[in-house]
């Protein structure tokens, strides 16, 4: 078409002067016709790096451990699929625990005094970091301990275990005090910046026990800290409901334990590293 159009050009320029000018006006109508029909629109380039409008969105991966994690020596506790690492207190077997999309719940079969499902690692620790996530039920209440030692005169996990407190501060049917509150170490130390989520969603709760030094952790704040074993620790105990309880907060080492309290409550991404 460039071809036509110079050919056209160059007959113009050659006859111009004997041109009409109804014959320019012709002219200069074919001209802008045949130049844009000539006129090819610009070449459209895919560009490699361009996504689409809609992401896709992946459901997160509960139960696994990261390569960085594996390499800090972090340890799964429950796989989303088999509770091997656990048993109840003072027995060999389980009961009263479910397992359904990759959470592990107490079924609240354990009845109202605690002590029917309660169940503990088979390990024990000493000086080592406890992370999970949890969600209780409306109106429920339950507990994390450590330190859990087993023998005839024990009858339950709390006897010998400090608890960091699982419950539901707004609903639970009974007057609870502050240091019966989330996160609280259980009759000893209040946690008054704990801030849980509604009940039904998940929080992210960490103890780290170091050296007789334990810190609670709730939602990425730590709420809690105190000593075991001091003079501070001591009279604390003799002036709590504890006093009656001889093996309280004594043991050095012992399993790590989840209470069945007569409540629903589930457990998800439990793991645990020694310090």
């Amino acid at each position: 078409m460039r071809l036509l159009l110079i050919k056209i050009e160059y007959s113009f320029v050659l006859n111009k002067i004997k041109m009409k000018p109804t014959s320019l006006l012709f002219y200069f109508l074919l001209c802008t016709l045949v130049f844009s029909c000539g006129e090819s629109a610009p070449e459209q380039k895919e560009n490699p790096t361009e996504t689409t409008s809609k992401e896709t969105i992946e459901k997160p991966q509960h139960n696994m451990l990261s390569e960085a994690e594996k390499t800090a020596g972090w340890e799964l506790l429950f796989d989303g699929k088999s509770m091997d690492k656990w048993r109840l207190f003072k027995q060999d077997t389980l009961a009263g625990w479910a397992i359904a999309d990759g959470e592990m719940q107490a079924l609240g079969t354990g009845g109202l005094n605690g002590r029917g499902s309660d169940i503990i690692t088979k390990k024990t620790y000493e000086n080592f970091e406890l992370s999970l996530e949890w969600k209780i039920s409306p109106k429920g209440n339950s507990g994390i301990f450590f330190n859990v030692v087993e023998s005839d005169d024990l009858h339950a996990v709390y006897e010998s275990g400090p608890e960091y407190q699982l419950i539901d501060d707004i609903g639970f049917p009974e007057k609870i005090e502050d240091w019966q509150m989330t996160a609280a170490n259980y009759a000893m130390h209040t946690a008054p910046a704990a801030k849980p989520k509604k009940v039904g969603e998940f929080n992210h709760s960490k103890i780290k026990v170091k050296d007789g030094h334990v810190e609670h952790w709730l939602n990425g704040d730590k709420v809690v800290e105190y000593s075991l074993w001091t003079e501070e620790w001591k009279k604390k105990v003799s002036e709590s409901k504890w006093k009656d309880y001889k093996a309280y907060g004594l043991a050095k080492s012992g399993h790590i334990a989840l209470q069945d309290h007569g409540n629903q409550i589930w457990f998800r991404n439990i793991k645990v590293r020694n310090l």
